[in-house]
């Protein structure tokens, strides 16, 4: 790509933001042949449809769980690296939770989105999770042809 082009990340997305969630109703169809296993201690699960989980660890202790990414919704890097981080570590705040550690979620068209771009979205998302002082512990990457970007994040919220 020469410096005269400019990559429109969103050019690249089909579908963005929740818009790209499959519907309520069609999750639901998805679930309901999902075995289950029953466990008195998960406080939020599959079944009430949130964002995140809520895992109890003892009486004054729970983890708070969630997976968030998504296609870019803007074409700067950086800005779709920071709101990605932000939705994500949201998701564990709405919980009352506090963000623990987090894991990158990069899924990238490398021959079309070039390593630069990438490492720019990658620090947007990092200075918001260092900003939320949570940890970042790694993550897992794969080329795919559509750009996808967010983060699974563990966070600790009282039971009650």
């Amino acid at each position: 790509m020469s410096t005269e082009q400019v990559l429109k990340l969103t050019a690249l997305s089909s579908c963005a933001g929740c818009a790209s969630k499959l519907s309520r109703q069609a999750l639901t169809e998805v679930l309901r042949q999902v075995p289950l296993l029953k466990d008195r201690n998960v406080l939020v699960g599959a079944a009430t449809g949130d964002d995140a989980g809520v895992y109890r660890l003892d009486r004054d202790r729970a983890l708070v769980q969630t997976t968030d990414f998504f296609t870019p919704i803007v074409d700067d890097p950086h800005w779709y690296g920071q709101i990605s981080a932000t939705n994500a570590l949201s998701d564990v705040y709405a919980m009352g939770g506090r963000p623990l550690t987090a894991l990158n979620i990069v899924g990238m068209p490398a021959d079309i989105v070039p390593l630069e771009t990438v490492n720019q979205i990658v620090r947007g998302g990092a200075e918001k999770i260092r900003e939320a002082k949570c940890v970042l512990i790694g993550g897992h990457t794969i080329k795919i042809p559509e750009p996808i970007f967010g983060y699974a994040v563990t966070g600790m919220v009282s039971p009650r």
